[in-house]
This record gives structure tokens, sequence and C-alpha cells, in this order.
């Protein structure tokens, strides 16, 4: 970490407190004009930091980057998101998080990028990854699950971001099975998870998340302005991504243990919580079939329980979801 990322650590840290330019000067090994001269490239790139005599620097105005220096502040991890790939741009973090993976990325490895040029979805829909908008990341986990308990971790990571919204953001999104976030019925956040895995175990997840952050409603494609939401437009609010980036990985890296320990029920439990489907009449669309019926929650395993008319149970593995 460089003198200048150290210093914007410690003002991260301060909570808006004068922190002495001596002190860090001391702390660090460097002179005060060291300190300065890192003051003002912050300044440059963005940040708003005062003066104040005899007391020291200010942060004001934070950067929305995402970074190791801007998220560590936050982190309360051990794994998740300690190593951070940051790119201005790329077709999609879930490749470049794939091939980090094969090459023995360690676990909690985080590919964050500020635009996604072929952002995807399930079933290879494309995901509006607008540049500086949101947040579009994928987290490699190497988890001690089998096979047919990997499946549960989209379910455990729509838990931890629910989680991270009500923190962060101050609001209450619900969980629309079996990868999707809503707020006021439209969709705030997606969730892509991919396995690597040899014929009998598990070798990585990758968990793909997208977040809408900043959009307004005229940054959203037109066959989507009626369908997606941004957290800018639920709370007029603008929040610091790097916050709710690190807010999500210390829910992520809880849940996950807490599901490799103690098993998928204290989890589903809180997912049933969440749900909009939960005793709500849907269709299911599956490949060749559509079934209707009312939600009965989930499984123990991640499947969603539809009661059709006949009092039959249905459960479902994938299917696209609508309240009707």
């Amino acid at each position: 970490m460089s003198t200048k990322d150290k210093v914007l650590h410690d003002l991260l840290r301060s909570g808006g407190e004068p922190v002495s330019g001596q002190q860090m000067a001391d702390a660090l090994g460097v002179s005060r004009t060291a300190i300065w001269k890192c003051i003002k490239e912050l300044e440059s790139e963005g940040y708003s930091i005062e003066s104040v005599r005899k007391k020291g620097y200010v942060l004001h105005r934070r950067s929305d980057e995402i970074t190791d220096v801007r998220l560590s502040p936050y982190l309360e991890t051990e794994r998740y998101g300690r190593i951070v790939h940051t790119y201005e741009s790329c077709e999609t973090t879930q490749m470049i998080a794939h091939d980090k993976a094969q090459l023995g990325a360690d676990e909690g490895t985080l590919i964050v990028t500020d635009e996604q040029t072929a952002g995807r979805g399930r079933l290879m829909r494309p995901w509006s990854s607008p540049n500086g908008q949101g947040i579009w990341m994928s987290l490699i986990i190497r988890p001690n699950l089998s096979m047919k308990e990997a499946p549960q971790v989209t379910l455990v990571t729509a838990v931890a971001i629910v989680r991270a919204l009500e923190t962060v953001a101050s609001i209450d999104p619900v969980i629309k099975w079996p990868n999707d976030l809503l707020v006021g019925g439209k969709k705030i956040a997606g969730i892509l998870t991919e396995m690597q895995a040899d014929p009998d175990q598990v070798q990585a997840l990758i968990v793909g998340i997208g977040l809408n952050v900043h959009q307004q409603p005229s940054d959203f494609p037109d066959e989507l302005k009626d369908e997606a939401t941004s957290i800018a437009i639920e709370t007029g609010e603008t929040i610091e991504r790097a916050r709710l980036v690190a807010a999500i990985m210390n829910e992520m890296e809880r849940f996950i243990d807490m599901y490799e320990k103690n098993g998928f029920e204290p989890i589903k439990l809180l997912w049933e919580s969440y749900a909009v489907t939960t005793g709500q009449r849907i269709r299911a669309t599956l490949v060749d079939e559509v079934i209707e019926g009312i939600a009965r929650g989930i499984s123990d395993d991640g499947l969603l329980q539809i009661e059709e008319d006949d009092g039959t149970i249905r459960s479902l593995y994938s299917a696209d979801v609508t309240l009707q």
C-alpha cells in the first residue's frame, strides 16, 4: 500500500474527525511535506479534504471508486474482499473470475468493474451495467460444500445482500426466487452463481452480483424503465459504493460460514421471511411447461415449493416466476 493509500485509509477510518498530519507522518515514517503532497494528490482525484488549524485533515467528500483501499476501512472479514481486482471496463466480471479461479485465486477474491459491456444474468440474459452507476462484481468462493449443497449459495447470497442494503441504504428489498431482489416490485439486484467442479467435488463457486446504485429512470434502457429501480431512485440519496460492497462482503462471509457449520435451515428461515413469493399465487415457466399455484416456501435443498390447485406439491429447481 502506497503512502497516499495509507493516508486515505486513515482519513476514511476517522469518521469525519480531524486526523493529525504530524501523527500520520510519524506513524508512516515520512515528513509532514510528504503527507501534504498526498493530500493534494487525493484532492486532485476528487476528494474534498479540509485542513483544520491545529487539528489536522478532515475528509468531507469521498471518491466513489471501488478499490482495496476504499473497502478496507469497512471490511470485517478474514477472507472476502481482501484481494480485489478492479477494472474500468470489461465484458463481464464472471469471465475474469472464472479465469482467476482456474489459476488458483484465493477464496474471497473479488472482481469489480465500473462498467460491463456484455453483462449477463440467468439464461444468458443481458444485464445493463452502465459506467459508474452500480456495483458489478464477482466473488470467488471455495466452500466446504457438497455438489448438492452448492446451489443454495444463491439463496444465501440473496439474504446477505438484503441485510447489507438494510444497513447501508436503509431500504427493505424482498427476494423473488431464485435470484432477484425487488423494491416496490422492480428489480434492484440480481445474482448469478456458477460452479467449477470435478465430478464429485466443488472447486469454486463464482457468485456474480449486479446491483443498481446511482441510476435515475432515464439511465435505464426503455425496455427496463418499468421493471428496474436503483438505490438513488428509491431513497433520493447518494451512497458510497465501496461501503456497500464491503457490507455485502461482511454479510457474505458470515452467512457462508454459518451455512458450512450449521446447514441451510437457519438461513432458510431468514430467506423465507424476506421472500415476496411465499403465500402468493405464482406462475412458474419451465422449458416445457407452465405451473400455476401457491408458493409454499422452499425446501431444505432450496427448491421452490408450489401447491397446485389440486393440492399437488411441485418442487422446482429452476424457473421464471411471476406473481399473479
